[in-house]
């Protein structure tokens, strides 16, 4: 990589951003507790385990149907800890803030992150803020680390998948991304958009409350669902069959992807989750993900398989098969 430079594509939560994890930064970091790659790294001691996670937001615009950055922020750090089977605890939350950003938009995210954390159940409880020099950066960008105690006889991970396992996904796909996409842009669709953005843990508590033998959970954010599902077929060495009929997708969302050349199984979602746990459990944890609210249009998608290891495999409805890879580039920047 020595004559490359980053592009926005590495960025993007696809191949490029997982070429660079390895090429450059686990060579340096690789340890025990790295090199899962999870959502959340789990630290264990003498009094138990806990998550720790952390993220960058640099979503654009800040403002959107459904959320603004700062709501994203904390449900981006909320989710990460809830896809390890953590009840999220507390957050640390740093801006770098570009000189000239009008104090009210400031007052109306820090509004937004109490709302969040307050629905969420968490305190953010130390921070950071810095200001750079008009042009600097791009108004506002924030990062936020998060840590929650791990359930006793909780195990989830990316290596954990096995053959026979289901799949499954609790909402429509697509939501955010194309929300994002039409507030930068300035499309005018038809009906109503609006981000999913939102805390997954109360969700995750009381599908882990009826099925703590839950192998992995996912929140299938840049790269959307197809690359979300090629990382755990790759840690965990299976291949996977995921049924299209059985994806829920908005119909507005179908269609605006459709116009735009944009497949809905790569576009970032930033409140739904991928479940993968044994068959036999499967129609419960769907019952009770229907129960929700943030999982009533939620489905059985799929299955882990022995053949095929690391590859993803889509029934399509014409009833033929395509293999569905890692997003190779990025489809729109800027969505979180």
């Amino acid at each position: 990589m020595s004559d490359e430079k980053i592009l926005l594509a590495h960025g993007s939560g696809g191949k490029l951003s997982h070429d660079l994890i390895k090429q450059v930064f686990l060579p340096r970091f690789s340890n025990p507790l790295l090199e899962p790659l999870d959502d959340s790294a789990k630290i264990t001691n003498h009094s138990g385990s806990l998550a720790f996670t952390t993220d960058s937001y640099v979503v654009n615009p800040l403002f959107f149907p459904g959320g603004d950055i700062g709501k994203l922020a904390v449900c981006g750090t909320v989710n990460d800890l809830s896809m390890i089977g953590a009840s999220p605890s507390y957050l640390s939350l740093s801006l770098i803030v570009e000189e000239g950003f009008a104090i009210e938009f400031l007052k109306q995210i820090v509004s937004s992150i109490h709302e969040a954390s307050e629905q969420a159940g968490v305190a953010i409880v130390t921070g950071d803020t810095k200001v750079v020099e008009h042009g600097a950066a791009d108004r506002l960008f924030v990062n936020t680390a998060g840590i929650g105690w791990i359930r006793s006889g909780v195990n989830l991970s990316s290596i954990n998948a096995k053959p026979g396992d289901k799949i499954l996904l609790s909402g429509y796909l697509g939501d955010h991304e194309v929300t994002i996409l039409s507030q930068r842009e300035g499309f005018k669709f038809q009906g109503e958009l609006r981000s999913d953005c939102a805390p997954l843990n109360d969700l995750v508590g009381k599908m882990l409350d009826v099925c703590p033998s839950i192998r992995c959970m996912r929140d299938p954010t840049r790269g959307g669902l197809a690359t979300t599902l090629n990382e755990i077929a790759s840690m965990s060495n299976v291949g996977m069959v995921i049924e299209e009929e059985k994806i829920p997708v908005q119909e507005s969302v179908r269609g605006i992807s459709e116009l735009l050349g944009l497949d809905p199984l790569y576009l970032a979602n930033e409140g739904k989750l991928i479940a993968i746990c044994p068959p036999g459990e499967a129609d419960r944890l769907l019952e009770v993900m229907k129960n929700h609210p943030l999982g009533i249009h939620g489905e059985i998608i799929g299955k882990v398989t022995e053949q095929n290891s690391k590859r993803v495999i889509l029934h399509t409805l014409i009833g033929g098969h395509r293999i569905l890879d890692m997003l190779t580039g990025t489809q729109y920047p800027r969505i979180c």
